[in-house]
């Protein structure tokens, strides 16, 4: 019998405290992520809003297609949109984009080598949430004095 792993094997043997063998995955996934760490639920948040302001993307050209069409299908994207449930999505869309855009400008600062020690990292993170909350605020605020 072979002393040699399976390369194809995707686990490593690792030790935990007590000495006990463990085997571990080579790339960390959702068994090894703390869900309430804030560091993992704001990589997670920022892949998703991510999709979503794709999403976001894809009702935005039904709009303009909509307007393209004429005055009937225009009528009828503008009132859904206007509906509760086209506001939240609104709503949604715009937080979405918020926060993955200052998610990504924090990222960009950890590609500058910066802001990586816990206390940073976490002060950012709070940056993030706060001006989320305060820049969809500012947006619709400014949307609806505008209407």
């Amino acid at each position: 019998m072979s002393s040699l792993q399976d390369q194809q094997d995707p686990t490593m043997l690792g030790l935990r405290t007590d000495g006990t063998q463990v085997r571990r995955p080579l790339s960390p996934h959702l068994q090894v992520y703390d869900m309430m760490q804030m560091t993992s639920a704001l990589s997670i948040s920022h892949r998703i809003t991510g999709t979503i302001w794709a999403a976001g993307t894809v009702v935005m050209v039904w709009w303009l297609v909509a307007a393209a069409s004429g005055p009937v299908a225009f009528d009828r994207v503008q009132w859904f949109l206007g509906s509760f449930v086209g506001i939240l999505l609104l709503m949604g869309v715009t937080a979405a984009a918020w926060f993955h855009t200052l998610a990504g400008i924090r990222h960009l600062f950890w590609d500058a080598g910066y802001g990586y020690d816990i206390p940073t990292t976490y002060k950012s993170g709070r940056m993030v949430l706060v001006g989320t909350a305060v820049l969809t605020a500012l947006t619709w605020l400014a949307l609806l004095l505008s209407w």
